[in-house]
């Protein structure tokens, strides 16, 4: 069911409708009559494929006010006006949308929609918080361009957003991963050698995002630590309720704020690129041509801690750990000795043995991994996009520990 509420971002919500329709879902649109100012009835039923209306009057005798809320698998309310948020924080159900927020037990999705004085209010503020103490899920809103030539926060999400927040929502419930608390980094360190120049790699976090993203779907609590990644690549995690992304720079950045998590974390994927040596001294200014000796210049390297070893170190009892190994193989079987070798000296449950060069898996739609577990023994292998890999790879933790709760 998707509420609309009388805001001008009502014609974003048109989108919403139509991408859920699309996908093959059922969807009864429930407008206020200020929503209808903005964007007509008929527009809702032809984009909806049902009729509409704002009224609990109406088709009494199947006591439609408590029956769409009963019957619906989720709620989003879009555009989710200041005044919309007030009434669902005092329980007011003085129309058909209210009454049936009040009678709903699936999960509520809103996406707020105001000028960023409203947002910033306390009074908004304090709604906002009783709302997400309820498990309400909030998507948005974001920074930008707001009616009047205003700019600022209150800016609702696109409609592309809200719909992945919504679903991921609803495919939480019950899904393998309910419960778990993961931890997941993704992109590549830079090192810097001074202030315009950095140590990098290709690495566009495309990987490690869709092992974040998976993992929310199927159900877990999810930080996402994120080093340098493409434009774009964290859009989808960051208007997800069950991601936290924080982010890095540096090798020794990234691997603290992994530390900062790990220890309440039940898994921690380490997806991240992350630079095996930095530079000995950082220069505080731009090195310049002028001044390096003739014929170049050399940079003394330092090797960077192990992350992932001093993960396995300090784990705590039931941790799953997993790592990625980026290889260059001539063959397969150089590509399994090395990653075996990498196994045997980091000790991660699971080691992600990731096939790249320079058409593979960096700035790649698609990847192929080979799974080892501790002893080195091959446990998945796929090749496809990297959703698919992603989706290899929780199945591969998931029987991991469930083979370790057997043998406890």
């Amino acid at each position: 069911m998707v509420g609309v509420t009388g805001g001008i971002a009502a014609y974003k919500t048109v989108q919403v409708v139509r991408l859920l329709v699309k996908a093959g879902h059922d969807v009864h649109v429930i407008p206020t009559e200020d929503a209808l100012r903005f964007v007509g009835l008929p527009t809702w039923e032809a984009i909806s494929r049902h009729p509409v209306t704002t009224s609990v009057h109406d088709d009494v005798a199947r006591v439609r006010h408590v029956a769409l809320g009963q019957a619906a698998d989720l709620v989003i309310v879009a555009p989710a006006t200041a005044n919309t948020l007030a009434k669902m924080t005092a329980g007011l159900a003085d129309d058909l949308l209210g009454t049936t927020l009040l009678a709903t037990t699936a999960p509520v999705v809103v996406a707020p929609a105001m000028h960023t004085e409203m947002w910033r209010h306390p009074a908004t503020e304090h709604n906002m918080a009783t709302l997400r103490s309820r498990g309400v899920i909030v998507v948005g809103p974001e920074e930008g361009e707001l009616t009047g030539g205003d700019s600022g926060p209150g800016r609702m999400s696109e409609p592309e957003a809200i719909v992945e927040a919504a679903l991921a929502a609803v495919s939480a419930e019950g899904s393998d991963l309910g419960g778990l608390r993961v931890v997941v980094s993704a992109g590549g360190t830079r090192e810097p050698i001074d202030p315009v120049r950095y140590i990098g790699n290709r690495s566009s976090g495309r990987q490690g995002v869709a092992v974040a993203l998976a993992a929310a779907e199927r159900g877990a609590d999810v930080v996402l630590v994120a080093a340098h990644v493409d434009d774009g690549v964290l859009d989808a995690a960051s208007a997800l309720p069950r991601v936290r992304v924080v982010r890095a720079g540096t090798a020794a950045e990234l691997g603290a704020a992994v530390e900062a998590q790990a220890a309440t974390a039940d898994v921690i994927v380490m997806a991240a690129a992350v630079a095996d040596y930095r530079v000995a001294e950082v220069s505080p200014l731009k090195r310049s041509k002028e001044s390096a000796p003739v014929g170049g210049v050399t940079l003394d390297l330092i090797e960077n801690d192990d992350i992932l070893a001093g993960l396995v170190r300090g784990r705590r009892g039931g941790q799953t750990i997993v790592g990625f190994a980026a290889e260059t193989p001539g063959d397969g079987e150089t590509l399994l000795d090395r990653g075996r070798r990498k196994a045997a000296r980091k000790g991660a449950d699971l080691l992600a043995v990731n096939e790249v060069g320079w058409s593979k898996g960096f700035e790649s739609a698609d990847n192929a991994v080979t799974i080892i577990d501790a002893g080195g023994e091959v446990v998945a292998a796929r090749r496809g996009s990297k959703q698919d890999v992603a989706a290899a790879l929780w199945d591969a933790v998931l029987a991991v520990r469930e083979s370790q709760a057997k043998t406890k």
